[in-house]
């Protein structure tokens, strides 16, 4: 049996497992529980955490302000110390009416501790003691019945954490290549179906969009419990899972992103500057992911055109099963059918950029994103201390 044929047969056992083993994370169907309207619609306060978003804010903000939502709610905007005028652009949008809206600014930032979070703690310590956090990023825009229907899910079906991977843009080519194998690898690597069953060990949700019980976020430890986290999301999935608390992440409907990736080097930025923090900034999972990356998506493009025979077939049943997997999420992101076959050539992409991610890191840049550069974080006993 020749070398290639031999990884052909194994990138294609590794196919079928993770078509029928892994959750069906390729699948799309994952959307908000059935609606439930609750009898009391509980007080919910809104954070967005901001720093020099004001190119964003004018289609963001005010979807957030217009919500329609039966309960009390309001909103808060933490201006992360931008120089870009993002506080006073928020004032103005507020300004025009909706949700009552505060914008304030956290004290400077101690170390130990990611921007995001430390607006967001502060923010925390702004809501007065609301029922529900919805935690939303600046660049994030929703539906006008988006709020309802989070709370209405947290409420109907006794959830802690209701997170929603909001909708990417895809206008330009490099967005279409790259942004749905962005969830879809998300999706891979953290199966809703798993993160969504109680007592499951798999816990995820989306940084964009996640709607918190208060009570749930008080007996993980707060904010403060995932301080140094550059992947807060999944860290506060894992936090709330820990608390006893049940999750529930799924694909949105009502909540899009409209921050713009117009060219490859916006898109690489944003996937390198988490992914050696995604392998917990080991060099053994790093080599790991990359024999991984390009068995189970390299290998089978490469069996079906320079092989023959068995291997071919091999290569040929991999690289359909890899297509077909693709295709629920490509369709999701209304593009072509003809898209999902170009999948092996973005997870090369994406193998360069988690390579890049390590070596940004070897450099002494770490997790770097706007202005700021987050290196490895403590460790729990190191984070104990400088409490």
């Amino acid at each position: 049996m020749t070398v290639l044929l031999w990884v052909s047969v194994v990138s294609l056992a590794s196919w079928v497992w993770l078509t029928v083993g892994q959750g069906f994370f390729w699948r799309t169907d994952q959307r908000l529980p059935r609606r439930v309207e609750p009898e009391r619609w509980p007080s919910v306060v809104v954070l967005v955490p901001a720093r020099d978003e004001a190119e964003v804010l004018p289609e963001s903000l005010p979807s957030v302000l217009a919500q329609r939502y039966p309960g009390s709610a309001r909103v808060v905007l933490i201006d992360d110390h931008s120089t870009d005028g993002t506080g006073e652009l928020a004032h103005r949008l507020g300004a025009a009416g909706g949700l009552p809206l505060t914008v304030t600014t956290p004290p400077p930032l101690p170390a130990g501790w990611t921007g995001k979070l430390w607006a967001l703690r502060h923010g925390v310590e702004l809501a007065d003691g609301a029922d529900y956090l919805l935690l939303t990023d600046a660049d994030i825009a929703h539906g006008p019945d988006s709020l309802a229907a989070l709370v209405a899910a947290a409420e109907g079906h006794g959830l802690d954490l209701v997170s929603q991977m909001a909708r990417l843009r895809v206008v330009t080519g490099w967005e279409r290549l790259v942004v749905p194998a962005f969830v879809y690898f998300f999706a891979q690597l953290y199966p809703f179906r798993w993160s969504n069953r109680p007592g499951s060990r798999t816990a995820a949700a989306a940084g964009g969009c996640s709607l918190v019980r208060r009570e749930a976020l008080e007996r993980a430890g707060g904010i403060a419990a995932i301080r140094g986290a550059v992947i807060d999301d999944v860290s506060l999935a894992r936090a709330v899972k820990r608390g006893g608390g049940r999750t529930w992440l799924g694909l949105a409907e009502q909540v899009d992103s409209v921050r713009p990736y117009p060219e490859l080097g916006q898109l690489w930025r944003m996937v390198s500057r988490s992914a050696y923090a995604q392998l917990r900034h080991s060099v053994w999972l790093l080599a790991g992911t990359v024999v991984g990356l390009a068995l189970v998506y390299l290998v089978p493009p490469v069996a079906l055109l320079a092989g023959g025979g068995l291997t071919a077939l091999c290569g040929g049943l991999a690289w359909a099963l890899m297509t077909g997997t693709y295709l629920p999420m490509v369709r999701y992101y209304r593009q072509p059918v003809w898209a999902a076959l170009l999948l092996p050539f973005t997870a090369l992409l994406y193998l360069l950029m988690t390579v890049d991610s390590a070596v940004q890191h070897w450099r002494g840049r770490g997790a770097a994103w706007k202005g700021r550069t987050y290196g490895k974080p403590l460790a729990a006993d190191e984070q104990a201390r400088t409490d």
